[in-house]
């Protein structure tokens, strides 16, 4: 995700966290808060596939398909500590 500067970033960031929004819970957030949570999920995806031995550059459908899966488990994870109405 990284190495798009910060428009390439925040535009992939903002698709991946309306997406993983989409799979989660069946709605987007609203453009900021996709921003963040695909930004975030970026980063967490990265980290998890380093964790798992996958190393190297990926191209822009790559990246976005990092970034969807670490926004997924960072939403999983919030809703973790999140209480229930």
């Amino acid at each position: 995700m990284f190495g798009y500067g910060i428009i390439g970033s925040v535009v992939l960031g903002a698709v991946a966290g309306a997406i993983a929004g989409k799979l989660t819970r069946g709605q987007g957030f609203g453009c900021w808060i996709n921003i963040i949570v695909g930004i975030v999920g970026g980063a967490l995806g990265s980290f998890l596939f380093s964790l798992m031995g996958i190393h190297g550059t990926f191209n822009v459908i790559g990246n976005l398909a990092v970034s969807i899966l670490g926004s997924c488990v960072f939403l999983w994870l919030l809703s973790l500590f999140t209480p229930r109405s």
